[in-house]
């Protein structure tokens, strides 16, 4: 080569820490957008379980799908999966606190069974009296916390999401959005709480195996590099 010439630059590589990052911003990406559809499939689902058994109530005019759904109600399911799916592998890792059990797909898949299980149970058994049902629901979604997560973070995340999930309810109640039979809690049902726990553990029970899956993905290109 001549003195003077330069040699031309090639294309440049993005350093590791760059290349890091988009990884991890597509794999958060990928992660919410799952979250976002089974959340959708699970609200078009036990929405549809209790309009028929007339738990609730929607106007003629926001009946607007196969499932007689109320258009909004599954992007906003949906929305909120999303949002809880990945917030409670994020403070896990804030808070260093570990999952207890080995997770696996199996386990999540019966967590989503007994969610599904408990929510069923709401519209199809029936009791004296609304006290006896929120209390064996609360049983069963506590037992479900129990059975498959047992973290302190998890059921106080739960908690949590039953608060701020059953306050918005209640204000879409009162303006009239939809409304529930029978209500003996403001106005709404009082084992609705237990339902919005069992789903926000549920949902977070998955959030963290798509998390786990995408560590073990990363790893295993990290290993063949």
């Amino acid at each position: 080569m001549a003195e003077g010439e330069t040699e031309s630059p090639g294309p440049k590589k993005c350093g590791p820490y760059i290349s890091s990052v988009t990884s991890q911003s597509v794999n958060l990406v990928i992660r919410g957008v799952v979250l976002f559809f089974i959340g959708v499939f699970l609200a078009l689902v036990l929405n549809l379980l209790q309009i028929q058994r007339n738990v609730t109530l929607f106007p003629p005019d926001v009946i607007a799908s196969i499932f007689s759904s109320a258009w909004w109600v599954p992007p906003c399911c949906g929305t909120a999966s999303a949002v809880i799916g990945l917030l409670y592998p994020c403070i896990d890792r804030h808070l260093g606190e570990p999952h207890k059990f080995k997770r696996e797909w199996s386990s999540v898949m019966r967590c989503v069974a007994v969610f599904v299980g408990i929510n069923h149970a709401s519209a199809k058994v029936d009791f004296d009296n609304n006290i006896q049902l929120s209390l064996t629901l609360a049983a069963l979604s506590i037992g479900l916390w129990w059975t498959f997560d047992r973290s302190r973070s998890g059921f106080g995340l739960g908690v949590g999401i039953a608060f701020l999930a059953t306050v918005v309810t209640q204000l879409l109640v009162y303006n009239g959005v939809y409304q529930y039979t029978s209500p003996d809690f403001l106005y709404v049902r009082s084992w609705l709480p237990c339902i919005y726990f069992a789903g926000g553990i549920t949902m977070g029970n998955i959030g963290r195996q798509l998390a786990m899956y995408e560590c073990k993905v990363i790893a295993e290109k990290s290993h063949q590099e």
